[in-house]
């Protein structure tokens, strides 16, 4: 999924902990391939606590996880037979960028589309990003 990296599990917890590297990359979508650069500024980080590091480092791989999780679930649909399973992801894309060109043109309150619609094209064209990163890094 395209989370913010505030909103991932390190990036809540280096919230309560009031860390830097919240404000600094706090915006930045973690599957771009940021998440090994976070971990070494995790590690030179010499203003937190050990403890509150390993937590954050466990935190940090539970998220790579997740990602990691997601692209062999979609990596598995676009294997499967069915039609519609290698199509809806696209199809959910066209259908809300239509609906948002459409709204704009009629002068809607785009409020809730565009949340959707950010969501969906980050999670769409950031998960082939990471995987790129990633078969890049095997």
């Amino acid at each position: 999924m395209a989370k913010k990296f505030k909103d991932t599990k390190v990036g809540s917890f280096l919230k309560t902990k009031g860390s830097f590297l919240l404000n600094t990359i706090g915006e930045t979508i973690t599957n771009k391939g940021f998440l090994g650069v976070i971990k070494n500024l995790i590690v030179k980080d010499d203003e937190m606590p050990t403890k509150d590091k390993e937590t954050a480092l466990k935190l940090l791989e539970m998220d790579t996880v997740e990602m990691q999780e997601v692209s062999k679930r979609w990596n598995s649909d676009m294997t499967s037979d069915s039609w519609l399973s290698k199509n809806v992801r696209p199809m959910t894309l066209v259908f809300f960028s239509v609906s948002y060109v459409i709204g704009w043109f009629l002068n809607y309150s785009l409020d809730n589309i565009t949340s959707l619609l950010s969501l969906i094209i980050g999670a769409y064209f950031g998960s082939r990003g990471f995987e790129k990163v990633r078969s890049i890094m095997k």
